[in-house]
């Protein structure tokens, strides 16, 4: 095995958080944001914290859902090994939560059950008039801007530039993290405020990051691992290929 030393580190401990970014779904086929390919690096007329933001939104929700529809909803997307392994750690009852920065919703589609989604999730969908929910499946099916039958906008329930995470799922959260044994941290680069300050709550023994490039956090890791995180959960938990 390649990884001995988180391998033993999982045995021994009893409550896992795992927080994870989007270097989580790359696996998956979903691009990142600010690699040298990721979105954010990419040409647009208009700038992405400025298309993906609240009143963007609402000014000009045609071209919002236009940049949304292409790049922020990836229906063939499935889950990775990482996702996979984080599912059956649960099962387990080693894993207490997955925090997740990403918004593709793949850690419940691989079993997860205890997901704090801190930027909520593209499968989510809310008529701002009428409460109603919706899947992406209906906003990729919409033509330009989706309404709900009763005739409401239908907004992603997704958090966009300018607005607050949630309250509930950063008590959630902050709680795991706290009463977590080992906090394993992988494919963020952690300068994404302020889900990244989160890592600073721990107080458990171990920090794990597993990270390609380093971060501003490797001065408190007890272990770092500069390799895909479904390459090394996957070896570790056995849902590798």
């Amino acid at each position: 095995m390649q990884y001995p030393e988180l391998a033993a580190l999982i045995r021994s401990s009893q409550s896992i958080v795992f927080f994870g970014g989007a270097g989580v779904s790359t696996e998956s086929g979903i691009p990142d944001f600010r690699s040298a390919d990721g979105i954010y690096n990419q040409k647009h007329s208009v700038p992405p914290e400025t298309l993906l933001s609240h009143d963007y939104f609402f000014a000009h929700p045609k071209e919002f859902f236009g940049f949304y529809r292409e790049k922020m909803i990836c229906p063939g997307a499935r889950p990775n090994a990482a996702h996979l392994a984080l599912a059956k750690l649960e099962a387990e009852g080693k894993l207490s939560a997955v925090i997740t920065q990403n918004i593709d919703g793949l850690h419940t589609l691989a079993g997860s059950k205890k997901v704090f989604e801190l930027h909520g999730c593209v499968n989510r969908n809310i008529c701002l008039k009428c409460g109603r929910s919706f899947g992406a499946d209906y906003i990729l099916s919409s033509e330009e801007i989706p309404k709900c039958p009763c005739g409401g906008l239908i907004k992603p329930d997704v958090v966009l530039y300018g607005e607050p995470l949630d309250d509930a799922v950063v008590s959630g959260a902050v709680s795991a993290i706290r009463r977590a044994d080992l906090l394993i941290v992988a494919g963020t680069s952690l300068t994404v405020y302020p889900a990244a300050g989160f890592v600073t709550l721990f107080r458990g023994q171990n920090l794990v990051l597993i990270n390609k490039s380093a971060t501003p956090m490797d001065s408190l890791a007890s272990l770092i691992i500069r390799a895909p995180v479904g390459a090394v959960l996957g070896e570790i938990c056995g849902t590798g290929k």
